[in-house]
């Protein structure tokens, strides 16, 4: 495919940072979709090398070059084939790699052969994006989510991987038997740290779902932040939020997830939640190690999937934020909670930028996308207009005629609904038009049995 190779560093800008080399052995053949019919949504070998130096320079390693690779068959013994690993071997030594990446997944006899072969250590995509996540964690949560990840990744590298892991410990005592080998011991230590680190994610849960219910208890609606790594997402939620969430070009930015409150075009308040990115072939531990926190994206009543329409993969990334969403069963009614999110169209031409419009306005209404620059702000009072339309969809309109005395009635509504119009009547009481959720309907009714329904939005109801 394509090779590229570039002088090292200044060390007085690079400092001590591993010098690496960044390789991309992409099969020729289509990929199947995830349904299994028809082909998946193609991703451009270049756009997928320059994604693979994304994710290595965001360990801050020295890429001294870069090598992609026409895979048409994968080895079962080095991934490659015979001849393109000396090749490779060779850059290697010329370039003086510590480090090679390679942008797929390796089994551990693969690992330990490339190793040998360029003499240099081997990391694939897994185990990269694993060390990204483990340096991004900040929180006492991300870090057990990571650390539990990876030594689930680490479990499965045990097998055959490395050969002192095959010598046996002598049993207790003199007559003991032959004890448990290396790689058992290894194991059961491995097994023993993730059984600690369920519990105490398990509490973290817990203490999660009780905040949790504490926000449903105010009717602040969740939205959702999702999609692909370095789509813009954090940028966004700084935009509406006017937050300090780190937001750099760069491939997992922010890990963490954020709350924020913030209030919609008439007064209604709503909590923002900027959540992980998601990648290719993200691994499948890590999806279930941030299971606890993506229930903050399952349970959202709005789910803004934001998409980097500026990059050349941008259909091929959205199909695997949706396959993903998929796996967290956000799907068919599910899915209907998901509005689409067409970011950075500042940074396309007159032109890109016509046809994207024209391509948006000929979608159905709810399924029309929102075309914004989290960056400049265009596009963004609209969006929230479509945040407010969507959140009011199954929602109830009640008028309560309340006595001028009664303040705290009225703090009462303001607090626990959304207020959406009060007047003074001829007599002197308050008449408001609030707006509820099905689910509170009967809370505000049986506090306020003089309520009468006004009117009813349509009846899709969230799926929980």
């Amino acid at each position: 495919m394509n090779e590229k190779t570039s002088a090292p560093k200044d060390q007085t800008t690079a400092g001590a940072a591993t010098k690496a080399l960044v390789v991309g052995p992409y099969s020729t053949r289509a990929r199947p979709s995830e349904s299994g019919a028809g082909q998946g949504a193609e991703r451009d070998p270049v756009a997928r090398l320059a994604e693979a130096v994304g994710l290595a320079e965001a360990i801050d390693l020295d890429i001294v070059g870069e090598i992609g690779v026409s895979l048409h068959d994968v080895r079962p013994a080095t991934y490659l084939g015979k001849g393109k690993v000396e090749e490779i071997a060779e850059t290697v030594k010329a370039a003086e790699a510590e480090l090679v990446t390679m942008d797929c997944q390796l089994s551990p006899v693969q690992q330990r052969n490339l190793e040998k072969a360029f003499g240099a250590k081997v990391i694939d995509r897994t185990g990269l994006i694993l060390e990204i996540f483990g340096r991004r964690a900040r929180t006492k949560e991300g870090a057990l989510q990571v650390e539990l990840a990876h030594l689930a990744y680490q479990k499965s590298r045990l097998v055959r991987s490395w050969t002192h892991l095959e010598r046996q410990r002598g049993g207790f005592g003199f007559l003991g038997g032959p004890g448990e080998t290396q790689i058992e011991t290894d194991r059961r230590l491995i097994e023993e740290r993730m059984a600690r680190i369920e519990r105490d994610l398990d509490q973290v849960k817990r203490t999660r779902g009780l905040h949790r219910k504490k926000r449903r208890e105010v009717p602040y609606p969740v939205v959702a932040l999702v999609g692909y790594t370095n789509a813009g997402k954090s940028t966004l939620f700084n935009r509406l939020t006017k937050a300090g969430v780190l937001a750099e070009d760069m491939l997992f930015a922010t890990l963490d997830p954020t709350l924020r409150q913030i209030r919609l075009p008439h007064g209604a308040k709503i909590l923002l939640s900027d959540t992980v990115g998601f990648i290719s072939d993200l691994p499948t531990m890590l999806i279930s190690a941030f299971r606890a926190t993506l229930e903050e994206v399952t349970l959202a009543d709005v789910i803004l999937h934001v998409r980097d329409v500026s990059h050349p993969d941008w259909e091929a990334q959205a199909a695997d934020v949706e396959s993903i969403l998929g796996e967290l069963g956000l799907s068919g009614e599910a899915g209907t909670r998901i509005l689409e999110v067409w970011n950075k169209i500042d940074a396309l031409d007159a032109d890109r930028l016509a046809a994207l419009r024209i391509a948006a306005r000929g979608r159905k209404g709810a399924d029309r996308p929102s075309l914004v620059s989290a960056l400049t702000g265009e596009g963004l009072d609209a969006l929230l207009e479509r945040i407010e339309t969507r959140l009011a969809e199954g929602r109830i309109r009640l008028e309560v005629e309340l006595d001028p005395a009664d303040g705290a009635g009225i703090a009462w509504l303001h607090a626990h609904t959304e207020v959406l119009d009060r007047q003074t009547l001829a007599d002197g009481r308050a008449r408001l038009v609030v707006r509820v959720a099905p689910e509170r309907f009967d809370g505000v009714t049986r506090r306020y049995p003089q309520a009468e329904v006004r009117a009813e939005a349509s009846s899709r109801r969230r799926a929980r």
